[in-house]
């Protein structure tokens, strides 16, 4: 076990959007799995909510990542 904990360290101008803490954050402050990014500035952080929603609605709608025509379950 480690005595002592490294602390994550960003890049000045790289923009965090804390999951956690629903907040935007220059460095990063929090550990990376509760966060999204880096980005490029502020208002890409602010909007990463609205930007992982419209990547969710792009996959969820491509037909390369369905195995089965939607609506055909399988039961077993």
């Amino acid at each position: 076990m480690a005595l002592f904990k490294k602390r994550t360290v960003g890049k000045p101008g790289e923009w965090f959007y804390c999951l956690e803490h629903k907040k935007v954050e220059e460095g990063p402050e929090c550990p990376a799995k509760d966060r999204f990014g880096p980005y490029a500035s502020r208002q890409e952080a602010q909007h990463a909510m609205e930007t992982a929603r419209e990547r969710n609605l792009q996959w969820e709608n491509d037909p390369k990542w369905h195995d089965a025509p939607a609506g055909s379950a399988e039961e077993d």
